[in-house]
């Protein structure tokens, strides 16, 4: 018994192996296909395709798909009265009156959909001075829009329209996000209609650009052009990233050099917005400076990290605490301070009436202080 047991074995074992070696190397006599991979991340790339399935490329059309009915085309108008020198002639005026022509200024933008009650975010430089202003959606749907609020600091602003059944970005996570990852810009370039384009994330937190007061951009290599202000830029899941913003060009056009405020930052002013009218940041009354190399010999500092305390408002939560012209600015709340942008966001995240305990170096000796928390005054210079 155990010798027809074994012989059973034996020849189950070297069918099994043939299998193997046919289904590997010729699996069209099985009358199969070959599974293909599919390369990239995300539900963009569903993995091992079924047997007899056909052959799907490498493609992002789930990240698009999913992304591209919540970006809006942002149309605004602006009116020029008297924008010819006759037209204040009184003869014009005596038959017109207060009704006299008058020319109108046109531009285009984008925007992101990112609530089912209509709230919609685009940059403060899209919308800035407009007289009417409409949306139009993917789907064709039309609507005015009225400006909710805006952040001119870090040129965002907030709109809201009134229709039902309005697709919603999803917002991703740019703490997630690595230099490297496949990124999808949508937006209205040239006014040619909705257009995405591929980069990747070529950097993260950049600043001192001079574009806003705050800024902290990712940036990419994705062509952003003009009518992408406003657009979305989306990961490859297509979920939301950052608002795409300004371009570094010489001629106008993309040179592979992109920014969008990240998703973070405008979660925060979309929902301070909505809550405040206006978005309400932390402020301690200080002027400060970057450490440079030749401040850093001249004052005899042994760092060049932190951010200097040029000047102090008389009576603010700075001076009250005891910080001084030519202290540095180490740390805010245990989170360091590597320059002066490092420091205007830190303190701008604060909330007013709290207190934040800050390090300080005077003389190279490090020093704790509690400072109370002011609210910042809109459109000022100092922090």
């Amino acid at each position: 018994m155990k010798r027809y047991w074994l012989i059973f074995a034996q020849t189950v074992t070297i069918a099994l192996g043939i299998y193997a070696v046919v289904a590997a190397m010729r699996p069209e006599w099985l009358g199969r296909q070959v599974s293909q991979v599919q390369v990239g991340s995300g539900p963009a790339a569903a993995g091992v395709l079924q047997a007899g399935a056909a052959p799907v490329l490498d493609s992002y059309r789930q990240a698009a798909g999913r992304a591209m009915p919540a970006v809006v085309n942002i149309l605004t108008s602006k009116a020029l009265r008297d924008a010819h020198p006759s037209l204040k002639d009184p003869f014009f005026k005596r038959f017109f009156g207060d009704k006299l022509p008058h020319e109108q200024m046109s531009s285009l933008g984008s925007g992101v959909i990112v609530s089912t009650d209509g709230y919609i975010l685009t940059n403060y430089h899209v919308v800035e001075a407009a007289d009417e202003i409409e949306v139009v959606l993917a789907d064709g749907r039309k609507s005015a829009a009225r400006i909710v609020g805006t952040d001119p600091e870090t040129d965002l602003a907030v709109v809201r329209i009134r229709l039902d059944k309005l697709p919603v970005m999803v917002m991703g996570r740019v703490e997630d996000a690595r230099v490297g990852d496949v990124v999808l810009a949508i937006g209205n370039p040239f006014g040619v209609g909705q257009t995405v384009t591929m980069g990747i994330i070529s950097a993260l937190g950049r600043n001192n650009l001079h574009i806003n007061q705050y800024e902290n951009f990712i940036q990419t290599d994705a062509a952003i052009n003009f009518g992408n202000s406003g657009g979305a830029l989306v990961d490859s899941r297509g979920y939301l990233l950052g608002i795409n913003s300004a371009i570094f060009s010489q001629t106008g056009g993309s040179v592979g050099i992109g920014f969008a405020i990240p998703v973070s930052t405008a979660r925060m002013v979309l929902e301070q917005i909505i809550q405040h009218g206006q978005v309400v940041r932390g402020w301690i009354g200080i002027e400060s400076q970057d450490i440079t190399p030749e401040l850093a010999d001249s004052f005899g500092l042994a760092r060049q990290s932190g951010a200097i305390i040029a000047g102090v408002v008389r009576g603010g939560p700075a001076e009250k605490a005891g910080m001084r012209p030519g202290d540095i600015l180490l740390d805010v709340d245990g989170k360091k301070v590597a320059n002066t942008s490092d420091m205007l966001n830190l303190i701008a995240q604060l909330k007013p009436g709290g207190k934040s305990r800050m390090t300080v170096m005077r003389k190279n000796r490090e020093a704790k202080m509690d400072v109370n928390i002011g609210r910042r005054p809109r459109q000022v210079d100092d922090e």
